[in-house]
């Protein structure tokens, strides 16, 4: 293996944030760019049947979710970059041999870490929906009310490092293997931007199918940002479930938009 850079010298330090940045918007701009060009300009008619409520024009909603999205970007690179020095570090638990805890870790530590940022998740939500703290936190993303793939990253500053800091937190705990890491940064990308559709993508009745009753998709996060109070999800539906936080919408709307749209 060859000898790396020193990513704690601050000229490397940089180049690591600059090359996350292009990684990071880069994917993020790949995904949301797709399903904005195949459920917004194939199905813009039946998409702007759903656009209730708006309080900012198309153009000036996309200018501002840029923004953000951008400043968002630069904070999960900066994240990145800080957690290459823990590893160079020896601080955290990532490993980059497959067999070292066993083959069948690499999915077992991928579904632990994704229960853990669920929950982080869930909770944190809950606590940015307090209103002296939402003023401050959650209002910039929640100024889309009716949401758009670029909806995703569309943070305040102070947001995004609480949503950056879970996973470094994690794997000093958890031991994954990098790749595994690199899966759920995906994951969390395709998810995030697929909860933000508004349109949904998933067939009629899915909610009511084994997986489908417990993945979070566009319409149980539409009314999240509609209603406040209910879907505070990030993955998945059992902490709302839980906690009787799951909207009392949520099934007979599913019934209505899946009619929408066929994929």
């Amino acid at each position: 293996m060859p000898t790396l850079p020193n990513f704690a010298d601050p000229i490397t330090f940089i180049l690591v944030v600059l090359g996350m940045f292009i990684v990071v918007i880069g994917r993020y701009f790949l995904i949301a760019g797709m399903f904005h060009a195949v459920f917004y300009w194939w199905g813009k008619q039946k998409w702007q049947q759903r656009r209730l409520g708006k309080k900012l024009t198309d153009q000036q909603q996309f200018k501002k979710e840029i923004k953000w999205s951008m400043v968002t970007g630069l904070i999960f690179s900066i994240a990145g970059a800080l957690t290459s020095v823990l590893w160079q570090k020896g601080f955290t638990q990532l490993y980059t041999e497959p067999t070292q805890y066993g083959l069948l870790y690499l999915p077992v530590s991928l579904a632990i870490s994704m229960l853990v940022h669920e929950t982080y998740y869930y909770w944190l939500h809950r606590w940015m929906h307090r209103p002296k703290v939402f003023k401050v936190l959650h209002k910039v993303h929640h100024d889309s009310s009716t949401t758009s793939p670029f909806t995703a990253f569309s943070f305040h500053p102070l947001e995004g490092v609480l949503q950056a800091m879970i996973l470094p937190l994690t794997i000093l705990l958890l031991p994954m293997h990098v790749y595994v890491l690199l899966v759920q940064l995906t994951i969390m990308t395709f998810s995030s931007v697929i909860n933000h559709l508004e349109i949904e993508i998933y067939p009629k009745n899915f909610n009511k199918s084994i997986l489908g009753r417990w993945l979070i998709g566009a319409t149980h996060h539409s009314l999240h940002h509609k209603q406040f109070k209910y879907n505070y999800g990030l993955y998945f539906t059992f902490w709302d479930k839980w906690k009787k936080t799951e909207s009392p919408k949520f099934e007979a709307l599913f019934a209505e938009k899946t009619g929408y749209i066929q994929v």
